[in-house]
């Protein structure tokens, strides 16, 4: 059982061997990005799946599902789009030995796919708002490192599509999904910072751009989702338009909100020590496993460990029993290895007394029971949540610090909040210095207290400054 590479020094060498060591994916499949998702991993994706869906459902959206293949004719109607993913398009030319006529693009993302049909469904102010998402596959032809759940060719991908009266409600949109992804994140134990995009950086036909980050490291960040504001940029070219109470035709405001499986490369990032993943109680493909210990006295005991199962399992909870013949100091080490919140342990003294030994995945120890058994655990998982939770919310204060000047850019050691002017040069200064990104304004409050922005870090210009952040994207 050799140790993990060391976190802070060598991260990518280290997430890599966690993703290895849990069995949350498997690489060796022969097109590069696109790997299996082995059933531990399957069944991590399939909480974070019931999550989003949950959140989101609770702002009145409502679950679709659009083909994956989308005509060229209609791919290519938004010209800015299209340019932005051109080079990641992959491309169905043949059904079969034959050519198509119509080239076919394995979706990148699915603006192109779907409005066409929301042309068809919005006729009248009465269709508005049209709120819909899906969970699906998306394709990218990715050229760089790929990397499973952070950068990968066959994307497992969260998307909301809506259809808004005008300028405002779109605007209430994104506030409402900045909402329903802070409860998400809740979930998770993931802290996040909204940050608007600069100009340069926004997403292919949006308006503006709201992207969600976290710290994984020193100067480095993470994207884990974004929420666009298209105003009319897709409507008008795909005929999305509404009759108005006043019987004029008008094109509907639209936004997107987008996540995918690097929420699961996230928590690895975020949680994840030198023990390997860290899963919070939400998200983990089993909350708690059950470790028998055999011994002199144990009769009775499998059938205490087969009731408490069950009954941990009518409640809800995942839960799991390892009865395989490793010793269990190797179930210790597999189970801490792969995140589990909470272990049992139970042998012959545990059963005959009617108690269990709880060992969280933050190494706190202690004896549950024999009285309401089961609500015990339950305590047990709902402190772990907490706790981890402060643990991280710790480390994402601790991540940044502010800079105002260039040199302490070039010498950063956080991410940096930045006293910046607004223009496209100092941010492109910004990003030299810090051999970086401009991440953009934050949505909401700074993650660290700070006085009022002074003169710009870049061009120390006197006129309004707003402070902004600046990273290296992993």
């Amino acid at each position: 059982m050799a140790d993990l590479p060391d976190k802070s020094s060598a991260f990518i060498d280290w997430y890599l061997a966690v993703v290895e060591a849990a069995g949350l994916s498997d690489k060796r499949y022969p097109v590069k990005g696109m790997n299996v998702w082995t059933p531990y991993g399957f069944l991590a994706r399939r909480q974070l799946d019931r999550v989003m869906s949950r959140e989101i459902e609770a702002t009145a959206s409502r679950p679709v599902e659009f083909p994956t293949l989308i005509p060229a004719n209609e791919f290519q109607k938004e010209g800015e789009h299209i340019k932005g993913f051109d080079a990641q398009v992959f491309w169905v030319t043949k059904g079969g030995s034959t050519e198509l006529d119509m080239p076919l693009a394995l979706r990148p993302t699915s603006e192109t796919a779907i409005y066409p049909v929301f042309a068809l469904w919005v006729r009248s102010h009465r269709d508005l708002p049209l709120n819909v998402y899906q969970i699906v596959n998306t394709f990218r032809y990715e050229t760089k490192t790929t990397r499973p759940f952070l950068r990968v060719r066959e994307i497992h991908f969260f998307e909301e599509h809506t259809c808004q009266v005008d300028e405002a409600a779109a605007d209430a949109r994104v506030r409402s999904n900045l909402e329903a992804f802070a409860k998400m994140a809740h979930s998770l134990a993931l802290p996040f910072v909204p940050v608007r995009r600069p100009e340069w950086d926004k997403f292919p036909g949006a308006y503006y751009s709201v992207a969600l980050d976290i710290p994984i490291g020193g100067v480095r960040t993470l994207q884990i989702g974004s929420i666009h504001h298209y105003q009319e940029n897709f409507s008008k070219p795909y005929g999305i338009s509404y009759e108005t109470p006043e019987g004029n035709r008008k094109p509907v405001q639209q936004t997107t909100f987008g996540l995918s499986e690097r929420l699961i490369g996230a928590l690895l990032a975020v949680h994840g020590d030198a023990k390997g993943a860290v899963f919070p109680s939400e998200i983990a493909p089993y909350q708690i496993v059950i470790v028998p210990i055999s011994g002199k006295g144990a009769d009775g005991m499998d059938a205490f460990i087969g009731g408490l199962a069950t009954r941990l399992q009518d409640r809800g909870l995942r839960c799991w029993v390892d009865r395989s013949e490793d010793r269990p100091g190797a179930k210790y080490y597999k189970w801490e290895t792969a995140g589990v919140p909470l272990r049992l342990e139970i042998g012959p003294r545990e059963s005959a007394a009617g108690t269990v030994t709880a060992v969280d995945r933050l190494g706190r120890k202690g004896s549950i029971g024999p009285t309401d058994l089961e609500a015990g655990i339950v305590r047990k998982l709902s402190e772990f949540d907490e706790e981890l939770r402060k643990r991280a919310l710790a480390t994402f204060q601790q991540s940044f610090a502010t800079a105002t000047t260039l040199e302490e850019l070039r010498n950063s050691k956080h991410v940096r909040v930045v006293p910046w002017c607004g223009t496209e040069a100092c941010g492109h200064a910004i990003e030299t210095a810090i051999d970086g990104s401009l991440l953009g304004v934050p949505e909401s409050d700074l993650p660290i207290a700070v006085p009022a922005p002074g003169l710009c870090v870049a061009c120390h210009s006197t006129g309004p400054t707003k402070w902004a952040l600046a990273g290296q994207p992993l």
